[in-house]
């Protein structure tokens, strides 16, 4: 440990002790924080069960040289991102699309747990947890509508896909004892005004009521449903919105997952945490940065970052689930990766330096000046300092991780063709 690092963290611990946080006990919770990060950063949102292009109103902007083509390329990313990221209980998040079959390939409807076995041991050997994701783009079959599709076929189709999800996500949970989050977002929408709204939200309720019908471990797979405002090529009608993914979770017992960037510019989620924690016992989010829409920017350290953050604190660490979500293929893979889940933690650890209950004390008491001063003051005391002693102990680099990643860009990511 430099003599720096620990000098600037003596300091900084006697100042936030002086307002009655412990930053040992606020490092120490960083450390037990995981973070589901999502694998679709290093490969464009490709994966590798198709040749096609992406669609399904996403879209990945950028050429920047180094994208990962095979899931071992994906795999070694992913390593040189986690010795860059401090924790002990992160997961991986992927898609249904990153299935690396071994035996040829197959269609989506009729998957198999063996299929995701190249990703359940790579996570086992590294005490990884895996989250799930149906995959309804990117297919011959994912069109305008998918499970809202008004031709039972393609229904049929989406809904054996997704109860093959299920069961994926019963093995991983169950091959690495921990639960697995299976969360379920749909394309489907117009870009025009359409004539009928609610026919298409009726045939995806029921589709749904199909799907999550798969025999499951509730303890084990957490079900959850995502929702938009609108995508590419759906800018009129979101058949997922936001009121009926909240309706859905809410009338069937599942956890509703919001994703900061999938609501009007002028909505934070931070403050639809606590709503949605008054009535579901869990809660899922996905970590992002919309700019004038959905549009996965690499999150930084940003307020509504920190408010994300802070509500998650507040209203119970075991209750939220946490995974991220953002695409940029115009900067280096990695570095977007390690900015991204850095930023978050930094938040976290900001949120868990922060003193929740004489705050809500003032707020009760109604001392609405003082609490306005203390929430101002906490800001310039020395987060950084408790930072750098959060990465020395987790034997992760500090500020200077970046020459890691120019290194790897130079050594393995300027090879990839």
């Amino acid at each position: 440990m430099s003599a720096d690092t620990e000098k600037n963290y003596a300091q900084a611990k006697e100042a936030y002790a002086a307002i009655g946080v412990d930053s040992d006990a606020a490092i120490g919770s960083l450390e037990k924080f995981g973070i589901s990060m999502h694998c679709w950063q290093g490969d464009d949102v490709i994966g590798f069960d198709h040749d096609g292009p992406l669609t399904g109103g996403i879209q990945t902007t950028g050429d920047y040289p180094g994208r990962a083509r095979t899931p071992e390329e994906l795999m070694a990313d992913i390593d040189k991102v986690f010795s860059l990221v401090g924790g002990k209980r992160h997961k991986l998040n992927l898609h249904a699309s990153y299935a690396v079959f071994k035996n040829g390939s197959h269609d989506r409807d009729v998957i198999e747990p063996g299929d995701f076995s190249a990703w359940v041991d790579y996570a086992k050997a590294r005490g990884l947890g895996l989250d799930m994701n149906p995959t309804y783009f990117s297919h011959g079959k994912a069109g305008k509508y998918t499970l809202a599709s008004p031709d039972a076929a393609i229904r049929d189709f989406w809904v054996e896909h997704g109860r093959a999800c299920v069961r994926v996500s019963q093995h991983f949970a169950e091959a690495l004892g921990q639960p697995c989050l299976l969360n379920i977002w749909i394309p489907d929408g117009s870009k025009d005004v359409p004539a009928d709204r609610i026919g298409p939200r009726e045939r995806f309720a029921e589709s749904m009521d199909r799907t999550i019908a798969e025999p499951h471990d509730k303890d084990k797979v957490y079900v959850a449903i995502e929702s938009k405002v609108f995508g590419i090529g759906l800018e009129s009608y979101t058949v997922g919105s936001a009121e009926f993914g909240l309706c859905y979770a809410a009338s069937r017992g599942i956890v509703p997952l919001f994703d900061n960037g999938h609501y009007h510019p002028t909505e934070m989620v931070s403050d639809k945490i606590s709503s949605a924690l008054t009535f579901f016992d869990k809660l899922a989010l996905h970590i992002t940065r919309p700019v004038r829409w959905d549009s996965d920017h690499v999150v930084r350290f940003d307020d509504e970052v920190r408010e994300i953050a802070n509500e998650i604190v507040r209203c119970g660490v075991d209750r939220v689930f946490v995974g991220t979500d953002w695409f940029d293929a115009g900067i280096n893979r990695i570095a977007a990766w390690v900015i991204g889940m850095r930023c978050l933690q930094k938040a976290m650890l900001s949120a868990f330096l922060t003193p929740h209950a004489a705050f809500k004390k003032m707020q009760d008491e109604c001392r609405d000046t003082e609490l306005f001063v203390r929430q101002e003051e906490l800001k310039t005391l020395p987060l950084g300092a408790v930072w750098d002693m959060f990465c020395e102990r987790a034997g992760v680099p500090g500020a200077e991780w970046y020459g890691e990643v120019e290194n790897y860009e130079k050594e393995v990511l300027s090879k990839r063709s």
